[in-house]
């Protein structure tokens, strides 16, 4: 199982890694090994402000739907095209490459002191039992 040191976690099992402006969101390697397969993911929250805590989309699993919850207040910017099944491509990146090509959505924060809540990797390993 995956843990990487470069972002924040939530105890949800989002993740968010800082990249200058803006950040990047997606579920960490023990949501998606708990889920299974990932079938669909749903955002409908791009051009929206959402606040930290508050759900942004769905993931749908074979045998279950999860809800994603934003790990810090800022304005949806960006939908990871490559996970988009209208066009064809492919969700499963959330399941082989989390913290990489899987990831789910772009962010700008509205509020940078909102990291200061998350774990690092060493608490989520905790919080997960690993």
């Amino acid at each position: 199982m995956q843990f990487a040191e470069n972002v924040k976690y939530t105890k949800e099992h989002e993740w968010i890694r800082i990249e200058g402006n803006t950040a990047v969101i997606g579920i960490t390697d023990f949501a998606q090994s708990e889920l299974g397969d990932i079938v669909y993911v749903e955002v409908d929250t791009v051009g929206e402000t959402v606040s930290r805590d508050d759900i942004f989309g769905t993931v749908e699993a074979v045998k279950t739907t999860s809800d994603l919850f934003m790990p810090v207040s800022g304005k949806v910017i960006e939908f990871n095209p490559d996970l988009d099944e209208k066009a064809g491509n492919d969700p499963t990146l959330i399941n082989s490459d989390p913290f990489g090509k899987g990831w789910i959505i772009k962010i700008e924060m509205s509020d940078l002191s909102e990291l200061d809540g998350l774990m690092d990797a060493s608490a989520y390993k905790n919080l997960v039992g690993k």
